[in-house]
């Protein structure tokens, strides 16, 4: 049974994306790790204020840019972001052409069944990366955990790869194969920021649908507009912003903490 949220509880959306998550963990879709990722990314969300940023917004107009020009885009999928957004990311992949696969370091048959199933129950018509569809399997070379098994006709063929939630280990090996690669994550510090092609500092609730919309915009548009996008788009610059929003969030928040609240000195008792 789920925990039933207070509508007027100051921390009422937090609360129901912990319950989605622990939910989904029940059920075998999210491995206990992912809970423990989450609450590192939230703390981060906390920093960033909880709201997308512009330097979110510049990352997500390439995104969409290199998403729309790609000839074989895939969005990779782990327990996680199937729990948290599964219809965004169906919608995704139909406003972009790209394939979904299911990609898992904490890797089992029944995971990847289960994960398969919550976007299949999301209205996803064809979902890579469970076996007994497509060619078969591959591995991404020089990768040693369970997320270098991937599908032949899916994130192996891919020229840019979706990678919401994702470890920097796996964003470095699809580097060195020659593809692109699109990362949401809350930390502007991680290898997967520092090392994907563009990288969105943004929870993946407001990311996945701001991208859908902004892919939705620009479809159509010329592709000199598209890849003009993409050269102008520099995702160290860009981090180095997000970085530099924090810094001035703290700065802010710890000037408002010290000129309202005094904490009390306890001096210890000398002996």
């Amino acid at each position: 049974m789920r925990l039933e949220i207070p509508p007027d509880h100051p921390r009422a959306e937090s609360l129901r994306t912990r319950e989605e998550l622990v939910h989904y963990w029940k059920l075998g879709v999210v491995a206990d790790a992912g809970l423990i990722a989450h609450g590192r990314g939230e703390a981060f969300d906390y920093l960033l204020g909880e709201e997308t940023t512009a330097p979110a917004r510049e990352a997500t107009w390439a995104a969409a840019a290199h998403l729309l020009l790609a000839k074989r885009p895939v969005i990779s999928v782990n327990g996680n972001a199937a729990a948290l957004v599964p219809s965004e990311l169906v919608r995704l992949s139909r406003v972009v052409g790209a394939a979904l696969e299911v990609n898992l370091f904490y890797r089992s048959r029944k995971r990847l069944k289960a994960v398969a199933a919550v976007l299949e129950g999301a209205g996803a018509k064809h979902v890579l990366g469970v076996g007994g569809r497509g060619r078969g399997g591959a591995a991404i070379p020089e990768l040693s955990s369970m997320r270098r098994m991937v599908d032949v006709e899916g994130i192996f063929a891919a020229d840019v790869v979706v990678v919401p939630l994702e470890d920097g280990d796996r964003v470095e090996a699809l580097k060195r194969m020659g593809k692109l690669t699109i990362a949401v994550d809350l930390n502007p510090l991680s290898r997967t920021s520092q090392e994907a092609t563009v990288t969105i500092v943004d929870n993946v609730v407001r990311a996945i649908p701001n991208l859908t919309s902004t892919a939705d915009e620009l479809k159509g548009a010329p592709a000199s507009k598209l890849r003009a996008l993409v050269g102008a788009y520099d995702n160290k610059r860009v981090l180095g912003a997000s970085i530099g929003l924090i810094a001035k969030r703290l700065a802010v928040l710890s000037k408002t903490s010290a000129t309202t609240e005094q904490v009390p000195v306890v001096k210890r008792a000398r002996r």
